[in-house]
C-alpha cells in the first residue's frame, strides 16, 4: 500500500471541506433562487447559457454534471419559458440550449440579492486572498480533468 504524501493529507482534508462549502453554496443558492421561481440547478443551467447557447452535453461537461440531470432540466427550463432549444448548425440532433427574456429576467432578478451574498460573504477577506483560492481551485480542476 502506498502511504500518502503530506500534499495528499492536505487535498484529502480539502476534497472534504470543499463537499461541506459546496453544500453550503448550493443552499445559498437555493435561498437566493427561490425568490425569483427558480431552484439552484435550473440557475446553474441557465447561468452556462448566458454567454453563447451551448447543447446539453456541453452544460453538463462544464459543470461536472451527468448530460441526463441537465437534460431534464433544462426541459424543465424550456416547459417554463425559461429556455429554449435551437437548431444547432453543427449537429443536426443536439439542439442548442439558450435563455428565453424570461429566463434573462429570472437572472437579472436574483442579481441584487446574489451580490449582496457575495459582498457578505466576502467582507472578511481580501481580494487578492480569493483570487489566489480561485487560481487553486482551477489548478486542482485542471489537475483532476
Amino acid at each position: 500500500m502506498t502511504a500518502r504524501t503530506e500534499a495528499g493529507d492536505v487535498v484529502s482534508d480539502l476534497v472534504m471541506r470543499t463537499f461541506r462549502l459546496n453544500g453550503q453554496f448550493l443552499a445559498a443558492a437555493e435561498r437566493i433562487a427561490r425568490g425569483v421561481g427558480l431552484t439552484a440547478a435550473w440557475w446553474q443551467v441557465l447561468g452556462a447559457v448566458l454567454e453563447k447557447p451551448l447543447t446539453v452535453a456541453d452544460i453538463a461537461r462544464s459543470m461536472g454534471l451527468s448530460r441526463q440531470a441537465v437534460q431534464r432540466i433544462a426541459d424543465l427550463l424550456a416547459d417554463r419559458g425559461l429556455a429554449e432549444y435551437l437548431p444547432n448548425p453543427a449537429h443536426r440532433r443536439a439542439k442548442l440550449v439558450r435563455p428565453t427574456e424570461k429566463g434573462w429576467d429570472a437572472i437579472r432578478g436574483l442579481a441584487p440579492d446574489q451580490h449582496a451574498w457575495a459582498n457578505q460573504v466576502t467582507e472578511s477577506f481580501k481580494v487578492d486572498e480569493l483570487r489566489q483560492a480561485l487560481d487553486v481551485i482551477e489548478r486542482l480542476i485542471e489537475a483532476t480533468s
